[in-house]
């Protein structure tokens, strides 16, 4: 296939374009600045700019990015930016592949969409829950709204958090359990929606290949972890102790609205429709997933 890919820069971006070209498709990466390179596109989201023959002959457009959740807390700047990082370029691409009759649309979105789920495990029949993230998370899918409206393939990606071998959430965790400073937090009883990044990967090359596969889908390991079955898993590998537990109270004082949402609860969610459809995971325990990463140079 010949396919669009806007967000190729970041963690997940640069493996997928790797991936998609291993499998033999075609991949053009939009980017922000003038292009330097003959597979480069450039587009402004702001602006509602690409360049002309961007989606010539064109099958799948790939929509990631979007500032980072948990890189700093949210001010009110803060929350505005998370939005229009994902809303804005969205919109831009949905009504792009309405115009251009583009057949497939994979747009990212986030596992919290379900808000805090308790105990309760949720797959994608679930509606969305409550709080920041929830709602940033419905934005985000409503702006695919034109594509879907046109008749596209519309797939949905609720990613939980990936497991790289290098950045990410593992990237800042692994060096404090490698001196020996990890631990659970708070309870350590709320849910740790994890994927590593192989079968985040292959997952949307599934879902891209897979025209049976529209709506909303969960990337997500197939066994749920809590926060406390993660801190030990990566304890674990790494053979160190990870004897502290960081307080609730003290998160919330540093952190605020963030440290609620994103750290302190979550949703227990499962990979229903890939499951369905076959996906073969290659990671199906938060062991397995530690263990690759870690072990990979």
């Amino acid at each position: 296939m010949r396919v669009v890919v806007a967000g190729s820069s970041g963690l997940i971006g640069t493996a997928l374009v790797a991936d998609l070209r291993h499998a033999g498709h075609e991949v053009l990466r939009l980017v922000r600045r003038a292009p330097a390179a003959p597979d480069e596109r450039g587009w402004d989201p702001p602006a509602g700019r690409i360049d002309d023959g961007t989606f010539d002959a064109v099958d799948a457009v790939i929509n990631l990015g979007g500032a980072g959740i948990g890189d700093r807390p949210w001010s009110g700047a803060r929350k505005q930016l998370l939005r229009d990082s994902r809303n804005v370029p969205t919109e831009v691409l949905a009504t792009a592949v309405a115009r251009h009759g583009i057949p497939t649309l994979l747009s990212a979105s986030g596992i919290h969409f379900y808000g805090d789920t308790g105990t309760r495990v949720v797959d994608e029949t679930a509606p969305a829950g409550t709080g920041f993230l929830a709602e940033v998370c419905r934005d985000w899918e409503a702006a695919t709204a034109p594509a879907a409206e046109a008749g596209a393939r519309v797939v949905l990606m609720r990613s939980a958090g990936v497991l790289a071998p290098h950045g990410g959430l593992l990237g800042r965790l692994r060096p404090l359990f490698s001196l020996m400073l990890g631990g659970r937090i708070g309870s350590g009883e709320q849910a740790f929606p994890w994927i590593s990044l192989d079968d985040e990967v292959g997952a949307m090359r599934f879902l891209l290949e897979n025209d049976a596969v529209a709506g909303p889908v969960n990337l997500a390991g197939p066994e749920p972890a809590s926060n406390a079955q993660f801190t030990s898993a990566l304890a674990e590998v790494l053979h160190r102790p990870a004897p502290f537990v960081v307080p609730a109270a003290v998160l919330r004082k540093v952190l605020g609205q963030l440290a609620e949402e994103l750290v302190l609860t979550g949703p227990y969610a499962v990979p229903a429709v890939l499951q369905k459809h076959g996906y073969p995971f290659r990671h199906t325990t938060i062991r397995d997933a530690l263990q690759a990463a870690v072990e990979r140079p």
